[in-house]
């Protein structure tokens, strides 16, 4: 499965509100990926979602990924799985996906992500680089030396997450992202539409910097 071109802007949905309806706008608005991710659904209810989603993803040629749940991943043929540090190992994650699908590892150190390119992974997620709320984080900002360092590092792209919004998103791809993740800043959006584009011309100016 072919990663979209730099710069990535992968939407996480919110588990406030509907994902459908997250995706759809983000995707309107020039999302390359979308996350479905809710800790506290049914599988019942993933499924449902997923296969709402997928079509969708597939009429912009955006990806679709599944936070945690790989057996979702598997049942619904999504493009991949975004794996935590305490989730099924990336190899053996890749067992079952096989070669062509994606995995991703959210990652928080340099050592963190270069594990999890040596174990496979097609992509890092690396963060959270600013204070964020979507999430409690009992560890501080890692911020964009940390991610400048790292994604020198690495081969494979660095998706940075954690407190990105329009007016640092051009920031952290001037130093050294490959793309960025984000929940609220486009979830929680008057007009969430109207943020991925916005956001998206910040990320592109950021390549240019």
């Amino acid at each position: 499965m072919k990663f979209p071109s730099r710069p990535i802007l992968c939407v996480i949905t919110d588990d406030g509100l509907p994902p459908l309806d997250i995706a759809e706008k983000a995707l309107a608005g020039g999302a390359t990926m979308i996350q479905l991710r809710n800790k506290n659904a049914s599988g019942r209810d993933l499924c449902r979602w997923s296969e709402a989603i997928l079509p969708l993803t597939r009429q912009h040629n955006a990806l679709f990924i599944i936070n945690d749940r790989l057996d979702i991943a598997l049942a619904v043929g999504a493009d991949g799985v975004h794996l935590g540090q305490d989730d099924i190992p990336a190899p053996e994650a890749r067992k079952l996906l096989g070669p062509d699908k994606i995995i991703g590892v959210s990652t928080g150190t340099a050592e963190e992500a270069l594990q999890a390119e040596r174990e496979g992974a097609d992509y890092v997620g690396f963060g959270h680089i600013f204070p964020t709320g979507s999430k409690d984080k009992p560890l501080p900002p890692v911020g964009t030396q940390a991610l400048q360092i790292t994604s020198s590092l690495l081969s494979i792209p660095l998706i940075a997450i954690g407190g990105i919004q329009l007016e640092n998103a051009r920031n952290v791809i001037s130093n050294g992202a490959s793309g960025i993740a984000v929940i609220s800043a486009i979830s929680r959006a008057a007009n969430p539409r109207l943020a991925a584009e916005a956001i998206l011309k910040e990320m592109r100016e950021g390549m240019q910097s």
